[in-house]
């Protein structure tokens, strides 16, 4: 996955991690969390505040349905 790939990243964040409120989360651990995704394979430079916004709602949305 690369960083656009916003909802398979919101995917795979909302269930290796089910017990997180996204709404809670910093950016900061959200880039962390995001980095250590097992098929995450972007350059971590590449990532903006706009980006961690979008997978963070993105995930708000996944636990929501």
């Amino acid at each position: 996955m690369r960083w656009t790939d916003i909802n398979d990243i919101a995917i795979e964040l909302s269930d290796s991690n089910p017990d997180v409120d996204p709404q809670q989360i910093n950016f900061v651990d959200l880039r962390n969390w995001i980095l250590a995704l097992e098929s995450f394979d972007d350059d971590p430079n590449r990532c903006g505040e706009k980006l961690l916004e979008g997978i963070q709602q993105a995930w708000i949305d996944e636990v929501s349905d």
